[in-house]
């Protein structure tokens, strides 16, 4: 029964860039948006915990490129998943570069040469070992309801609508709990 509507929503996504690329149909963007946007931003996320911002960007990034690129979608080639996370991939790479901190001098081949262990990073290690903890220690904060929201939005990878579903709440209220416990995630992470 998953497996038929799984091929139900896939079939519906499949119409909507269709309908987007031939008549710049914005409901079918509307739905293309509440089943990708969550997925995108948890990919942004799982890369970069507590980069709740760029992850919105990037979200809104890809649904702008999923309006003016839908008529380069072609279903021979890729599935629409496949096409639309290698636009989020993509979305992520430009917006690292753009807005890069970091500027050096330093030759990057000259880095190369001097690396011993390719996979060591004590740096990254410890600044993902830190974020990784902070983000466990603010769910643990975060009330039952919360956590169960952002469980199945982010975990789950579930649309809004489907929680909504699932917990037969009001769709209000799963945005609601979403944003409230993001907005909460984010100061316990900053502290």
């Amino acid at each position: 029964m998953e497996r038929a509507t799984e091929l139900k929503h896939d079939d519906q996504h499949l119409m909507d860039i269709l309908a987007i690329a031939e008549h710049r149909d914005q409901a079918a963007l509307v739905r293309l948006f509440d089943h990708y946007a969550p997925r995108v931003r948890a990919f942004c996320l799982a890369k970069q915990p507590g980069a709740n911002l760029m992850a919105d960007d990037i979200a809104q990034e890809v649904m702008i490129r999923i309006w003016n690129k839908a008529h380069t979608y072609k279903k021979e080639s890729a599935s629409l998943n496949t096409w639309v996370f290698t636009l989020a991939r993509n979305a992520r790479i430009d917006y690292l570069r753009k807005n890069s901190r970091h500027q050096s001098d330093i030759d990057p081949e000259y880095l190369w040469q001097k690396v011993v262990d390719e996979n060591a990073d004590p740096f990254k290690d410890a600044q993902q070992h830190r974020d990784q903890e902070r983000i466990r220690e603010g769910l643990d904060k975060l009330p039952a309801d919360q956590k169960q929201v952002l469980a199945k939005v982010y975990l789950e990878g579930k649309t809004h609508k489907e929680a909504s579903e699932e917990l037969s709440l009001p769709l209000g209220t799963i945005k609601s709990r979403v944003r409230l416990a993001l907005h909460k995630l984010t100061i316990y992470i900053k502290r």
